[in-house]
C-alpha cells in the first residue's frame, strides 16, 4: 500500500484531524508504537492500517475506504 492510499483511507474512515491525531498519538496495539512511527520505520502502511481497524473496530465493509467511481 502506498502512504497516500493508507492517507486517504485515514482520512475517509476518521476525518482530516482526528484522523491526524490517531497517526500521531495513538500506540497501535501489537505493534507497539503510533502510526508515524512504524511507517518511519519502514512497517508496510497496509498493517499499519489493519492494525487501526482492529484498534479501532472498523467495520470490514469500511476497510477498503470509500467507493470513488472513476478513479
Amino acid at each position: 500500500m502506498r502512504l497516500t492510499e493508507f492517507r486517504q483511507l485515514i482520512e475517509d474512515e476518521f476525518g482530516s484531524q482526528k484522523g491526524e491525531w490517531i497517526v500521531h498519538s495513538h500506540v497501535v496495539s501489537g505493534l507497539g508504537a503510533t502510526s508515524e512511527q512504524l511507517i518511519e520505520r519502514g512497517v508496510d502502511p497496509r498493517q499499519v492500517w489493519e492494525g487501526l481497524c482492529e484498534d479501532f473496530d472498523v467495520p470490514e465493509e469500511r476497510r477498503l475506504g470509500v467507493d470513488r467511481p472513476g478513479e
